[in-house]
């Protein structure tokens, strides 16, 4: 018996020193969050002053379109705690049970967020999600390539300009613009209006000089396209960049589109994902991120107030809504999803000289 005990007293002493080197080794460590967002879309800074605050590492990955995100997400076990999607996308990741509900008491910062950017739709007990910038799309086009500014979607498939227009290469944008160009609703799963759309989109191709997204944004700096479809941010960054750049949004209507920072249903750092979305609804962090940002528009409240001149009154970032055509929301297509990944297939494998 007191052999048997000198053996575990032995054992005790050997693993002490392995029980300190792991605990020392915790409380040197950083807790780390894992943050997916869409690319160039986030003052790098406000990252690290994150981090310095609250001692939480940010591991900062993006993503190129709202179907890249869902890929990642509908696999299972992502090793994400906050990610960014768009409206229609963060409906069906509810209704799919891949996002877990917001714990509002830890997120003191909601409070700031304008009453017009609650409750949207996808959300409307704002369960979900917390804003982090909303815009709209419209037509990007320079003054100096076009005879007369763009004022309608069938611009885009003006011959006076073949092989001077850029197309976003995204189905829900590209297929919604020429929903719109034809009179139908951007949300349309009719069958009879979607083939009209695809065909559309094909009578377009040869027209086109390049299907891109953000890499667009540069050919249209540059001066070496007439028009491109283009987000409201982006737009106005490319009018800063380059004064022969202007924006319009095409009589028959728009997207207006809200971007959500939400928790992911099998998200690790639960605690650390609050901490960062409380810190990124505070409204000085929302005017960095806003100036950075440029024409995408801030859901924080004293936002707008505090930006330069020239971003507080820009039309691009700050519109009247009630002056400017129809706007709608995307909404989840549900399995009709598949009838656009049809379609963009059909479309993108077409050739045309």
């Amino acid at each position: 018996m007191k052999k048997f005990k000198k053996i575990i007293i032995i054992l005790v002493l050997l693993l002490i020193p392995f029980t300190f080197t792991s605990c020392k080794k915790e409380s040197i460590s950083k807790p780390t969050i894992n943050v997916y967002n869409a690319g160039e879309y986030i003052e790098p800074q406000i990252l690290k002053d994150f981090e310095e605050e609250t001692g939480i590492k940010v591991v900062y990955d993006t993503f190129a379109s709202n179907e890249d995100l869902y890929i990642k997400i509908a696999s299972g076990h992502t090793p994400y705690d906050v990610i960014v999607p768009s409206d229609y996308m963060i409906e069906r990741l509810i209704k799919e049970g891949k996002l877990q509900k917001l714990d509002y008491s830890k997120i003191p910062n909601f409070e700031n967020v304008l009453p017009e950017y609650r409750h949207p739709q996808f959300d409307p007990d704002d369960q979900y999600t917390a804003p982090y910038f909303s815009g709209t799309i419209g037509i990007v086009y320079n003054k100096n390539m076009v005879k007369y500014p763009p004022t309608s979607w069938k611009d885009l498939w003006n011959k006076d300009y073949s092989r001077k227009i850029i197309m976003y290469n995204s189905q829900r944008d590209s297929i919604a613009i020429a929903l719109k160009m034809l009179g139908y609703s951007m949300n349309s799963v009719d069958p009879n209006e979607l083939k009209e759309a695809k065909q559309a989109l094909i009578e377009q191709k040869s027209l086109v000089y390049a299907y891109l997204t953000d890499d667009g944004r540069d050919v249209m700096v540059q001066g070496d396209a007439a028009m491109m479809p283009m987000y409201s941010g982006d737009a106005a960054y490319m009018m800063s960049e380059n004064s022969d750049l202007d924006y319009v949004i095409p009589k028959e209507g728009t997207n207006i589109w809200m971007d959500s920072m939400c928790i992911p249903k099998d998200a690790k750092n639960v605690e650390g994902a609050h901490e960062f979305i409380n810190y990124l609804l505070r409204e000085d962090v929302g005017v960095l991120n806003a100036e950075y940002s440029m024409g995408y528009t801030s859901p924080i409240r004293g936002v707008k107030e505090n930006l330069p001149e020239e971003l507080k009154n820009s039309k691009v970032a700050y519109p009247d809504v009630n002056e400017l055509p129809p706007l709608e929301y995307f909404e989840d297509l549900g399995e009709n999803s598949k009838l656009y990944d049809r379609i963009w297939t059909e479309v993108s494998a077409t050739f045309v000289d």
